[in-house]
């Protein structure tokens, strides 16, 4: 039964996280304004088998339309068809546009997410930090010199320098 409580516990705890992590997701949603949800919207179009079908259809009609010999009604557009190319540069023009507007707003909540889990690792590793220093003294109590002293863990158990940390990366790191 105990093991029962603890899975129960444990799905409780990951079911806060995940409705934390949904209710951030949602708010950030909420936020968007017409113009981002208009364009999320159309992005979301223009990404999807129905649209790619849709164009498929009306060149063939427009090309039937303007190659078939024999109908009453006249050619809007006859061969070479300038005004179909300036209908589509047109249309790739608001296609990009589209997808640029939503690609950035996916940008910035992605920097979002990243600071913020910046944070939590800032956060987590000073937790750790101050968990290691706290047994190490337990250990040196109770009589553990040799865990006490350990240099491994007495290493890890001092407070890390993120500046220092960032400063030997960009050192390490290869230029271009």
């Amino acid at each position: 039964m105990p093991q029962n409580q603890t899975l129960s516990s444990s799905q409780t705890h990951l079911q806060e996280h995940i409705d934390v992590i949904a209710k951030h997701e949602q708010e950030f949603l909420a936020q968007r304004s017409n113009t981002e949800k208009l364009g999320d919207r159309m992005a979301g179009f223009i990404g999807s088998l129905p649209f790619v079908v849709l164009h498929i259809v009306l060149l063939l009609i427009w090309a039937g339309w303007n190659l078939a010999p024999g109908h009453t009604l006249p050619q809007f557009d006859p061969p070479p068809f300038a005004f179909l190319d300036l209908v589509l540069c047109f249309e790739a023009i608001l296609v990009a546009s589209f997808i640029v507007m939503r690609q950035a707003r996916l940008s910035r909540r992605s920097e979002e997410r990243e600071h913020l889990m910046l944070q939590i690792l800032l956060l987590t590793e000073r937790e750790i930090t101050a968990t290691l220093g706290m047994q190490r003294q337990i250990a040196e109590r109770m009589g553990l010199e040799q865990v006490a002293k350990d240099r491994e863990i007495t290493q890890l158990s001092q407070q890390t320098s993120i500046d220092e940390v960032a400063s030997i990366i960009k050192e390490s790191l290869p230029t271009e």
